[in-house]
């Protein structure tokens, strides 16, 4: 569904991946792991529009898409769901969900998908009317997963969905990213620091060290390799 090849990105002068390739199956969840610094990010906001690679190419369903901008994506079937949650912190719960939608004018479709948003985190329908802003992290963690949904996308890239939430409420998140993959069949890129839980659920992996690609192999594979579990998963 989705290849990269020999992306190459930059911050002025910094080179933040050096000419990466990657391919994602449709359908599966298939996860990046890596220190900070690695480059994580890096590649989501390369492959969504946010960032653009100084070379290199991007293929969606076969499709060039290097260089094209976000909002074109979104129309696309690519949504991103970014670091660090970003929600609209002024906006209700309700408000942020339909800002997902934004592109979309199938009313009875948008009211199909919320239904399931809230099926899947009833906490938002208990706080549909509940500035964005006031709620905790895990909270806004499932609104921004939430609003990302709402976009009907095909393929969804999540970016450290376990940051700054309560061990808890992650097991929960990371048991619903796996729902909405068997329930919609949807196509998961997954950036994760908690390399256990991230290879735990996907079915590929690549391991990103400084810009570059070290291993890149089944997630199985990648959770018994002494070299994985010593680096990032605590040995």
């Amino acid at each position: 569904m989705l290849e990269v090849r020999n992306l190459t990105v930059c911050y002025g002068a910094i080179s933040a991946l050096h000419g990466i390739s990657l391919r994602v199956e449709k359908g599966a969840i298939v996860t990046l792991i890596g220190g900070n610094g690695a480059g994580k990010t890096t590649t989501l906001r390369a492959i969504s529009g946010m960032l653009k690679p100084k070379s290199g190419e991007i293929l969606f369903e076969g499709q060039p898409i290097t260089g094209v901008p976000a909002h074109k994506l979104v129309g696309r079937g690519i949504a991103h769901c970014p670091e660090g949650r970003m929600v609209f912190a002024n906006l209700t719960v309700h408000e942020n969900l339909a800002m997902g939608a934004y592109l979309r004018r199938d009313k009875a479709g948008i009211a199909a998908d919320l239904d399931y948003v809230f099926g899947l985190f009833p906490r938002l329908k208990e706080r549909d009317q509940q500035v964005a802003g006031t709620m905790s992290g895990g909270e806004q963690q499932m609104l921004a997963i939430g609003r990302a949904l709402m976009s009907r996308p095909r393929f969804l890239m999540l970016d450290e969905p376990s940051l700054g939430i309560a061990p808890l409420l992650v097991k929960s998140i990371f048991e619903k990213i796996v729902e909405i993959n068997r329930e919609r069949g949807l196509t998961i890129l997954l950036v994760e620091q908690n390399a256990n839980l991230a290879l735990e659920i996907a079915s590929y992996g690549y391991v990103l060290e400084t810009g570059n690609i070290l291993l890149a192999d089944e997630a199985a594979k990648l959770r018994a390799d002494p070299k994985v579990r010593d680096a990032y998963l605590g040995g």
